[in-house]
């Protein structure tokens, strides 16, 4: 066998080692929806929508009875986002502002939390940011006054939850959600949640 052949009969083999391992980079076009590791319904995937709202560009709409946010854009249109919602009760209303901006942010679990399921207990001390954290990978925290609200529009490490009312309050959109959402969002960017 030639060098010839010695060295695309090594290309095949480490090629097909690379895919036998899921080590094989993923080529998505630009605006196709995202891949997770749970697939989320066509429904809850990210999409570029007509928006009839007042709002004006670059406001953050947050529909908690439709569980969908909306970014909207110049000429009538807005990026919709899929979110879990706060339990009956348990989600912040009305204006607000982004004013701070984590990627994997720390989490620890308020005392109001803790009181209502115990279990959180254990993380009382906080959790470090990373996959294993319920904020996901990036958190935009919404202000009131400049006060955190203690609310939070944030990933998540549970995206079979996007569409449903589950959380604390906050608004989670999967990882690759917030991740776009982050990008595209300064601090100080207007939220509305309805």
């Amino acid at each position: 066998m030639d060098n010839e052949h010695i060295a695309r009969r090594g290309l095949v083999l480490g090629s097909l080692a690379l895919m036998a391992s899921g080590c094989t980079p993923t080529i998505r076009r630009i605006g196709a929806p995202f891949s997770t590791a749970f697939a989320v319904g066509p429904q809850l995937r990210r999409r570029h929508v007509p928006y009839h709202g007042y709002e004006p560009p670059g406001t953050i709409v947050v529909n908690t009875s439709e569980r969908y946010l909306y970014a909207v854009e110049p000429g009538g249109w807005a990026t919709r986002y899929a979110i879990a919602v706060g339990e009956d009760g348990r989600t912040l209303k009305g204006p607000a502002t982004i004013g701070r901006k984590a990627e994997w942010p720390s989490w620890t679990p308020t005392a109001d939390m803790i009181r209502r399921k115990p279990q959180l207990q254990k993380y009382a001390a906080g959790v470090s940011g990373g996959p294993h954290n319920p904020l996901g990978a990036s958190a935009l925290y919404l202000y009131r006054g400049g006060e955190d609200t203690l609310f939070r529009l944030h990933g998540t490490n549970e995206p079979w939850t996007i569409g449903q009312a589950v959380s604390s309050g906050c608004i989670r959109l999967t990882n690759e959600d917030i991740v776009d959402l982050y990008r595209r969002t300064p601090v100080g960017t207007t939220v509305l949640v309805i």
